[in-house]
């Protein structure tokens, strides 16, 4: 499509000849995510859907206590370090963004006033800044207010090399200067459609500048309020037992009216998935149990005649394969896995290929996740409205052989195959989880059909997920050929 196309559906949605849905299928089909598509439309002074949720609470609390059972148990509660899902989750539970985005791709303020748009120009026009109108009247847990400086803190924090940030990425290329003390405008180095990104989702969860603020650059570890958060979220902090149990009482003081419904919540965390699916399904000793990554034969066992149900939700998630495109086992200024070296059969297009073909994700589906996770030729698979209709996989072990013997790549004695003395021989990581276990395996067979070595690593989820930058088994460090895991797209979560 090209930018005549573009703005003439756009000036469709503008004079009402196209819906805002019919317009972001339309994005999807070449390629565009929900987000942005909506962002490209703000920009054009299509007001963004302000959307609002569908639940309307007459009072706060009276819930009672929340049990959540995340098999993965955090080990920290800064969301600034926060790599996996439960350490951003247990972060959640007291820190918020500015705003979040819906099941849809709209964006919903939750420590913004409104979210900005062309139509009250805190959007501009030329796609090179933003201004976001903060909430009056917000405290933190600890009564102090929140205020514009908040905000701009949270960016200098971020963007500090010495913090060492997982957030860095989204705040490093931006400006952030105060208009009031409950306004502030984010300035881009040139036009961005995507516009919201700092500030919102699980990477934009704010801290307090009078708690961190003698804890930013090299000292940012060192912060007692890493692992005890004040923050402006529904609950308040209560106790926390790294890897163990994060544990919150109601705050009668929250900014949004009518909520929580709870008057506490405890998340407890550890174990496996099969053990959690136990605890909610069987035995009724926690409310809910947080991404039940089980074989949907076992799920169904535990089901029939427990306590509880199973809920499936298709979101957005995906469990994927990732190729190391570095070279993991050379060395370069200290750094394994280091942007400065080329994987020395990775990075042949025919091996990659190859590898595609041999991940039979339909047996995967059928005889491992059933119910509980379809197969998908699409990255951005949900909202079904955004997946490609024409994408497609296959799993052909014989166009996989047929692939390599054209590129080169010949059997040696030892059914391997090699090229220019360099064999196809693999490191293929992922956390320890029976499906993904039962997956590894899977690959690693039809690989060996097409002389491709799989050397298989599983590793502790609570360590592959780990925050530790001194840990090399962790995702992020990717001292592996392959690995597989979890990601949210809304969320840039990891489980």
């Amino acid at each position: 499509m090209n930018e005549r196309g573009l703005r003439r559906l756009i000036g469709q949605v503008k004079a009402g000849r196209m819906s805002r849905r019919s317009f972001l299928r339309r994005m999807a089909a070449v390629g565009l995510t929900a987000p942005l598509a909506n962002q490209l439309l703000a920009y054009s002074g299509v007001a963004m859907a302000q959307s609002r949720p569908a639940y309307k609470p007459t009072k706060r609390g009276g819930g009672g206590v929340l049990k959540v059972l995340w098999w993965q148990a955090p080990t920290l509660l800064n969301p600034h370090f926060a790599t996996g899902t439960k350490d951003q989750d247990g972060s959640r539970l007291f820190y918020e963004p500015l705003a979040g985005w819906d099941a849809e791709g709209n964006l919903r303020p939750i420590l913004a006033e409104s979210i900005p748009g062309r139509e009250d120009g805190t959007l501009a026009a030329d796609g090179k800044s933003v201004t976001w109108k903060l909430k009056k009247n917000v405290k933190w847990h600890d009564g102090q207010p929140f205020t514009a400086d908040d905000v701009i803190f949270n960016w200098q924090y971020a963007r500090d090399p010495a913090t060492a940030a997982v957030t860095s990425g989204v705040y490093a290329d931006i400006t952030v200067e105060k208009v009031d003390q409950h306004t502030v405008t984010v300035k881009f180095k040139q036009p961005t459609p995507f516009w919201a990104d700092a500030y919102v989702g699980a990477l934009g969860m704010i801290i307090p500048k009078h708690l961190f603020g003698d804890y930013i650059g090299g000292k940012s570890r060192e912060a007692p309020t890493n692992l005890k958060p004040v923050g402006t979220g529904p609950y308040k902090f209560k106790d926390f037992k790294p890897g163990d149990m994060v544990t919150g009482v109601i705050n009668t003081d929250y900014h949004v009216p009518n909520r929580p419904h709870f008057d506490a919540i405890e998340m407890k965390g550890g174990g496996d998935a099969v053990s959690a699916a136990r605890a909610v399904l069987q035995t009724g000793e926690f409310d809910f149990g947080w991404n039940m990554q089980v074989e949907d034969e076992i799920l169904t066992r535990l089901e029939k005649g427990g306590k509880g149900r199973i809920i499936i939700s298709r979101g957005g998630a995906i469990e994927h394969i990732q190729v190391n495109f570095t070279d993991p086992w050379t060395e370069v200024d200290g750094e394994r896995s280091s942007i400065k070296t080329k994987h020395p059969t990775l990075s042949d297009p025919a091996v990659r290929q190859a590898l595609a073909l041999l991940i039979d994700k339909d047996s995967v589906e059928k005889h491992i996740y059933g119910r509980t996770g379809a197969a998908t030729a699409n990255f951005v698979h949900n909202p079904e409205r955004f997946a490609s209709k024409t994408t497609t996989y296959e799993f052909n072990i014989d166009k996989a052989n047929a692939i390599l013997d054209k590129a080169g790549w010949a059997r040696g004695a030892d059914g391997i195959r090699a090229k220019d003395g360099k064999k196809l021989k693999f490191v293929f990581q992922t956390s320890i989880n029976q499906p993904r276990q039962k997956t590894q395996a899977i690959i690693k067979q039809a690989c060996q059909k097409a002389g491709i070595d799989v050397e298989l690593k599983s590793v502790t989820a609570s360590v592959f997920f780990s925050s530790d930058v001194a840990n090399p088994d962790t995702y992020q460090k990717f001292y592996a050929d392959l690995q597989m895991y979890n990601t949210s797209l809304a969320s840039s979560a990891r489980a």
